[in-house]
């Protein structure tokens, strides 16, 4: 296309932009027809040309007398047709040849271009870049880019919307806004403290606005009296004139990169700066984006409805509106979201092909057990241990996740999978935990049901291997292990441990998963000939998160409370109002009643933690509750030490337990109904909702009481949902929107798969990513077929780095 009429069609853009105002040049379009029909003829030489470069001067002429926006984009219509039909059969002028005429002024050079060069790829170092040097490159580095792919996938991180030209006498201060006008001065000076400033007048024939630059004396070359250009940032007023510092800007001729579209803005590091960037992005995804190979076929595109992989990389880069942007992050979240669920899969088949061990389950020593709980099964735990015992009686080794609200029962529905193991089969059984004081609850938790039953008295033996035992009780249990003589064994990290041999290891429980990474749940799993395992989560996971960290798990959760668990009331209360909760607590206790006070989670150090719980105790002690016995927890005490606290509490001789958030899962006490929770917006929901659940297990209503100023809208929006949302599996959906899945996890998780562009709350996008893959795996479960090579090698690279999730 021609200059003149390209030209001509950017500035009907912006006028039909600018709600057809005749502003899109100073003094109105009619004013531009003498200019434009001198630069046409020397364009058209064509005799037939002639007549529609004078239909156009004629159009121009009558635009401003139509006085309704109807009238004036009928006029735009009728002019963009009469340019179309000036470029049909027109071709771009050869160069002239050189005469001994006079020579003519030379064209100025075009915009460096990235050109293909023979063994260029994708994969190639961004030096082979127009404009990126070995320094630049380095610069790129610490953003994670080395070759001109990692370029392609550095994402904006956000976007600036200088869509919408404005006309300058609209503008209020304080706007982020972009204007269209001429320069009408420049003015360059330097101040007292010999800082260049750059001064330029733009007008638009509503108003003007004055921009300013600082020591950037090289772009005075640019900013030429009569030039029209576009400036891009945010409004402020400075002596009466309304102004605009340091705004992005180009010139109306040029394509927009850094105003007057949605502005991608990258991250960035020292030395490389935005419109930088942005130029270089620019040139790369115009040339490499369309060279873009789609590892998606066709069928699933078309299925899921999505844009093709080079459409999706330019615009999630240079946007042409809101509308192909999020259709852009839908199809690049999509790929990643695949990526994750056909590798999952694939790990599901390879454990599900791996001989197993079935295990012979007794009816008989299931039934026995059951009968002589003190307490009747729910119908979602009876459920779930259906779905245990069909699994392990299989010869592919079960991989299971079992999750459920807190006080839902999931510790005795994993118990009855390890007495069909140690019992029936004379095997050994693990479960793993995640803290000392969680395997010291689950050990103390299993043998009182084990001893209150009387089941296998004689062929069960229970041991607890923990860090803190010493040297010679670890050694012996080890042996215990070894030998077989130990069966039902319990702890933490310790069990995966190089020192620790299991005879016959045949059920493995992995409590609270996810704060336990994928190597150390391979290596427990490596100790036993492929022993059937249960994860067990102590708190519900938001259905994305199990479909993206447990994908390669079958699913059972326990939906159902037991009878008789009250709704506890939860309270959040300004500090100013503590006075009134230890009240409260007064009352509680004066009726035969114990309760809980959490101090606040101290994140630098868990010696700072101990130390706040310590002198919190001293002064409810000493100061609020003078009367009454309170006793104290923390992680730091020995194991006999918190043993001897937890027995006092139990058997009522301490009113109150102070705690750091050891209390937080495992421990059970009926007669406690209150936990006041100091600066509760310390800790996230799902910790929140297990303090909760540390009262509520009796017959009398139960209350928790969060005390808390915080003033983030983040941390407001937590309580407000804690106080009004009682059930886990909806808290835990709240939790990830909020906070995001690293922070869901109170740390990145090594079992959390990196994402470039997707979150994990985009539901939709998992689902059908989730539908996608398993009707591609249930084809090619190899991904051999042509049409999958390329996705089977971008799931080949994404897991090589990732190990085996299952």
């Amino acid at each position: 296309m021609h200059s003149v009429a390209e030209k001509l069609l950017k500035i009907l853009d912006l006028e039909e932009q600018t709600g057809y105002r005749n502003q899109a040049v100073i003094g109105g379009l009619d004013k531009l027809a003498e200019h434009w029909l001198k630069e046409a003829a020397a364009a058209y030489p064509g005799a037939d040309k002639q007549p529609l470069i004078r239909q156009v001067g004629d159009l121009l002429a009558v635009y401003p007398t139509r006085a309704t926006p109807e009238g004036r984009e009928e006029v735009v219509r009728a002019l963009r047709k009469t340019v179309a039909r000036l470029e049909e059969g027109s071709a771009e002028p050869a160069a002239p040849q050189p005469t001994p005429a006079p020579p003519a002024r030379p064209t100025p050079p075009a915009p460096p271009q990235d050109k293909p060069r023979p063994g260029l790829g994708l994969d190639a170092p961004v030096t082979k870049l127009v404009g990126v040097n070995t320094g630049y490159a380095e610069k790129l580095e610490k953003l994670g880019v080395r070759t001109i792919r990692d370029l392609l996938m550095l994402y904006p991180r956000r976007y600036e919307d200088y869509s919408a030209i404005r006309p300058i006498g609209t503008l209020r201060p304080g706007e982020q806004v972009t204007v269209l006008g001429q320069i009408w001065d420049v003015q360059s000076r330097k101040s007292q403290r010999g800082m260049h400033i750059l001064t330029v007048t733009l007008a638009d024939g509503s108003g003007t606005i004055q921009a300013t630059w600082f020591n950037q004396p090289y772009l005075e070359k640019q900013f030429q009296q009569g030039r029209s250009i576009i400036l891009s940032g945010k409004t402020d007023v400075y002596l009466g004139h309304l102004v605009m510092q340091s705004p992005e800007w180009e010139l109306s001729t040029d394509e927009a990169i850094h105003t007057a579209r949605l502005v991608p803005i990258y991250p960035l590091t020292e030395g490389i700066s935005p419109r930088w960037l942005r130029r270089v992005q620019k040139r790369t995804v115009d040339y490499w984006a369309p060279r873009l190979p789609d590892p998606l076929p066709e069928s699933v595109r078309r299925d899921a409805k999505l844009m093709d992989l080079p459409t999706a990389i330019a615009q999630i880069h240079f946007p042409d509106d809101k509308a192909k942007l999020e259709e852009a992050r839908k199809r690049l979240c999509f790929d990643e979201f695949l990526t994750i669920q056909l590798g999952v899969l694939r790990q599901r088949r390879n454990w599900r092909q791996q001989p197993g061990r079935p295990l012979h389950v007794n009816a008989q020593t299931v039934e026995t057990f059951i009968r002589s709980l003190p307490f009747d099964l729910t119908n979602a735990q009876r459920r779930a241990m259906d779905e245990i015992l069909h699994d392990i009686a299989q010869p592919q080794p079960m991989s299971r996740l079992l999750q459920g609200d807190v006080g839902s029962g999931k510790t005795v529905v994993a118990l009855t999978g390890m007495l069909v193991a140690a019992l029936d089969n004379r095997a050994q059984a693990a479960l793993m935990a995640p803290t000392e004081i969680l395997a010291e609850q689950h050990y103390r938790t299993i043998s009182q049901i084990l001893e209150a039953s009387g089941i296998g008295k004689d062929a069960l033996t229970v041991r607890l291997l923990i860090g803190s035992l010493s040297n010679g009780d670890k050694e012996r249990i080890r042996q215990e292990i070894q030998e077989g003589k130990a069966n039902l064994i319990i702890g933490t990290h310790a069990l995966i441990q190089g020192s620790v041999a299991f005879q016959n290891l045949a059920f493995v429980v992995i409590d609270e998963q996810h704060r336990f990474g994928v190597m150390q749940r391979a290596t427990l799993r490596e100790k036993g000939f492929n022993p059937h395992m249960l994860v067990m989560s102590a708190t519900p996971i938001p259905r994305s998160l199990a479909l993206t960290l447990y994908g390669d798990l079958d699913i059972s959760v326990i939906d159902e409370m037991p009878p008789g668990r009250q709704q506890v009331k939860t309270y959040w209360l300004a500090q100013r109002e503590r006075e009134r909760a230890y009240t409260f607590l007064r009352k509680q206790i004066e009726q035969g009643r114990q309760a809980f006070i959490i101090c606040p989670l101290i994140e630098e150090s868990e010696a700072l933690d101990v130390k706040a719980a310590v002198d919190e105790h001293h002064r409810l002690q000493t100061e609020v509750f003078p009367d009454l016995r309170l006793g104290l927890l923390h992680g730091r005490m020995r194991g006999d030490e918190k043993d001897e606290v937890m027995r006092r509490f139990r058997a009522g001789e301490l009113h109150i337990l102070v705690s750091t958030s050891v209390v937080e899962v495992g421990i059970d006490i009926p007669n406690a109904t209150v936990i006041m929770v100091e600066g509760a917006d310390r800790f996230g929901l799902a910790q929140l909702h297990q303090f909760r659940g540390r009262v509520g297990r009796g017959e009398h209503q139960s209350y928790c009481i969060l005390i808390s100023d915080s003033a983030t809208p983040e941390s407001q929006e937590r309580l407000r949902a804690i106080e009004q949302i009682h059930d886990g599996f909806k808290l835990a959906e709240k939790d990830l929107e909020l906070r995001g899945p690293g922070e869901f996890f109170g740390t990145r998780q090594s079992g959390l798969p990196d994402l470039r562009l997707a979150r994990l709350s985009d539901t939709r996008i998992l689902e059908e990513a989730r539908r996608q893959a398993l009707r591609i795996f249930e084809r090619d479960p190899e991904l051999t077929d042509p049409e999958h090579a390329l996705l089977a090698q971008q799931v080949r690279e994404f897991w090589q780095h990732k190990g085996d999730l299952s």
